[in-house]
């Protein structure tokens, strides 16, 4: 038997043409399946056609095609993600938080928009992370995060094993030549060159995690002993950016496409058609979409939206509306940061009552007493919540919340559970005014509330629930980052009195570390441990932070008042632990951005014998306590003379991570925004900085180009030209 080039038996005719027609059978499958939701076929026989054109590929492997239905996942995992540079920028949308401002909006539009009868689409505003998909020759070659909207990340490889993802768009979709289009908005010959071959098809949508997958996936993560995810949004984000292909494949991503960058090309002159022609090219596009001839209509759909919001499988947050004529757009053009012609209605808090059962008092690490509400369970912004935050005894008092009120619960930003306050007229007769004890519920230890202050203390370094909080924040990101180590494990050491203090971390043996019971229990009724695996990498991680900076320990200290920056404050100025400890009063409020109160907590911690012993102890264990002969990243200022402002929440690093590499490059590092601002750094809910910056016309950048600055050291290409 003869042997073909790429190795295996030579194909026969018959097998080709057998191969071929499992494709495109598997692929008319899909399509049915994942665009258009209506399948012809079970699951077990699609499933038997992709087992048979596996076991076709496997003997004769150079029949194998890069769009193959097998060839999803396979590829060897990626240690990085390569900037993309997308056809067109990725804007983003101005948001109407209410109708009254959705109408503004339409007041807004040039006068003769619906004069002329413009209509408009208005389509579900997915929960989920940006995308965009290029295709040449009707294959995938390409595909990107939004990044910072003119430059993406590469996670080709990972999307390709998205199911719902065509890995070749549908030949009628495509016509069968091209004709040359001059002056064309993403290039002169935009429709195609003289030889007839179609040019390069960008499509932009949303990747998202279904409830159900979410569900699923936060189940697998709590038994593995892992922090679960905080919503659909945040799980598909990490999903896509996975290094190994095969986690991303796991994690069962969906995705609905809305835009083709460029649509002349195909002829298309609207929204509308634009989305008959993303369905019919084989990608799933959302089926509840209403093209809309008035502004009533248009409002129509977005009450619509809110009462269903909860009934779909996936996350929404909004809806957005888009005038249909590509003619109309490209009249209305955009502003600095968004297109005139579109809007993101964004949904209201929703407020849902329940009871108040009771108000339980949390001790922080400081000994910081905070009220926390705890209600009935209610299902609010979908998610179910049954706590929130009272933040002190005052706030209690202002919005007279009592146990056993009705009260209104929601999610500020939907994303954090809030009281808005009680139904008067439903509060039971005997409800008493709620009083902060005078006692800490914890240890027993007295209630102490400084003069001048809003918060209570309890007075007892020894509180347990102190002990617990102070464990956890030494193993957080911005102190020694013991990944792995959160407050669940955390809480469970402490209950098998395996650790006391943060120096019994370094004491952890395999044995009894791996044996911890997580508190849960499997299906078959056996306890959920640790495990081996799950134990090594956590002790190598506490094995790592022994060698952290002299700043971080500090912080992780959890002095109060000592916040990241002054730790680093302090550490560059004094340079060992003993050295700071050996400093007075005076000496240390010198030490820039330190003043008299700060300088008098440090000095009354590290003059309290219990907290020296565990000092001692860390030093025993090995952990450094200094960075005198630390040989320092040498790094050149190439930021020198820039200020960054970061808000929002960020996903590659702490806030305090990103503000210590930006000054290691020079930079000077902002908590406010002004006209000397050079740059303002948005991560995910960014707020009221956010709108200042853009009020005074300063730089943008997303989470995208900040690692690019930081990894590079080179200012961002505005500035630098």
């Amino acid at each position: 038997m003869q042997s073909g080039d790429i190795g295996g038996p030579v194909a026969s005719a018959g097998v080709s043409a057998r191969a071929a027609a499992l494709r495109a059978e598997i692929d008319h499958h899909a399509y049915r399946y994942y665009a258009l939701d209506a399948p012809e076929i079970s699951d077990e026989a699609y499933d038997a056609l992709v087992r048979e054109l596996e076991g076709i590929e496997a003997a004769h492997p150079q029949l194998i095609t890069p769009d193959s239905p097998t060839q999803r996942v396979g590829v060897a995992p990626s240690v990085a993600f390569a900037p993309v540079r997308h056809a067109a920028r990725m804007y983003s949308l101005d948001n109407a938080m209410s109708l009254d401002e959705l109408d503004a909006w339409f007041d807004r539009l040039e006068p003769d928009v619906l004069e002329r009868g413009c209509a408009f689409v208005a389509e579900l505003k997915i929960d989920g992370s940006a995308l965009a998909l290029t295709y040449e020759g009707g294959s995938l070659v390409k595909a990107a995060t939004r990044g910072d909207g003119t430059t993406g990340e590469d996670i080709t490889v990972n999307i390709r094993t998205v199911k719902s993802v065509p890995l070749r768009m549908r030949d009628e979709a495509l016509p069968a030549a091209a004709a040359p289009a001059q002056g064309a908005l993403f290039g002169d010959n935009a429709g195609g060159d003289a030889s007839g071959v179609w040019p390069a098809i960008e499509v932009r949508g949303e990747v998202f995690m279904p409830k159900a997958s979410f569900e699923r996936l936060n189940t697998e993560q709590e038994e593995a002993g892992q922090t679960p995810f905080a919503n659909p949004r945040n799980a598909a984000a990490g999903s896509v950016r996975q290094k190994d292909p095969a986690m991303t494949a796991a994690r069962d991503l969906a995705t609905f496409i809305y835009q083709v960058t460029d649509p002349r090309p195909l002829h298309l002159g609207s929204q509308s058609e634009a989305l008959a022609w993303l369905r019919a090219a084989g990608f799933r596009v959302n089926p509840d979409i209403k093209t809309c001839g008035t502004r009533e209509l248009v409002k129509q759909f977005c009450l619509a939206a809110i009462g269903k919001r909860h009934d779909l499988p996936y996350e929404i947050d909004g809806v957005v509306i888009k005038v249909d004529s590509f003619a109309m757009q490209d009249e209305l053009g955009f502003t600095a940061k968004a297109p005139r012609w579109a809007i993101a209605f964004k949904f209201p808090p929703e407020e849902k009552t329940t009871v108040l059962r009771e108000i339980r008092v949390q001790v922080g690490r400081t000994g910081a007493l905070t009220p926390l509400a705890e209600f009935d369970p209610v299902l609010v912004a979908g998610s179910t919540i049954a706590r929130a935050t009272l933040h002190n005894q005052d706030e209690v008092r202002r919005k007279d919340v009592r146990i056993g009120d009705t009260i209104i619960v929601r999610k500020a930003g939907d994303v954090i559970p809030e009281v808005v306050g009680p139904v008067i007229g439903l509060r039971p007769a005997d409800a008493a005014p709620w009083s902060m004890p005078a006692e800490c519920p914890s240890c027993g230890g007295p209630v102490w509330r400084p003069e001048g202050e809003v918060v209570s203390r309890c007075t007892n370094v020894a509180c347990p629930a102190q002990r617990w909080e102070r464990l956890g924040h030494w193993a957080g990101r911005g102190a020694l980052d013991i990944e792995g180590l959160g407050y669940e494990i955390i809480g469970r050491l402490i209950e098998s009195g395996l650790v006391k203090d943060v120096s019994d971390f370094y004491t952890l043996t395999q044995d009894s570390f791996a044996d911890l019971d997580l508190g849960r229990v499997k299906k078959d009724g056996t306890a959920v441990r640790l495990g081996a695996v799950m134990a090594a990498k956590i002790l190598a991680n506490v094995e790592a932070s022994k060698d952290r900076p002299l700043a971080r320990v500090v912080f992780g200290l959890g002095i109060r008042h000592v916040g990241s920056t002054v730790a680093e404050q302090l550490a560059t100025t004094f340079r060992s632990l003993d050295a700071l400890r050996a400093a007075g009063d005076e000496e240390i409020a010198s030490a820039d951005q330190v003043g008299p109160a700060i300088a008098a907590s440090v000095v009354a911690f590290l003059g309290n014998p219990d907290n020296v012993a565990v000092v001692e102890r860390l030093r025993t264990v090995g952990v450094r306590l200094s960075d005198e002969g630390r040989v320092a990243e040498a790094l050149p200022a190439t930021l020198a003379g820039l200020t960054f402002v970061l808000t929002g929440g960020l996903e590659r690093f702490t806030r305090e991570e990103a503000t210590a590499r930006l000054k290691a490059r020079g930079a000077k590092v902002s908590g406010s925004v002004s006209a000397k601002t050079s740059f303002v750094v948005a991560g995910t809910d960014a707020g009221s900085k956010l709108t200042h910056a853009i009020d005074l016309g300063v730089t943008v950048l997303d989470e995208t180009a900040l690692v690019r600055v930081i990894e590079t050291g080179e200012p961002p290409a505005s500035e630098a030209s």
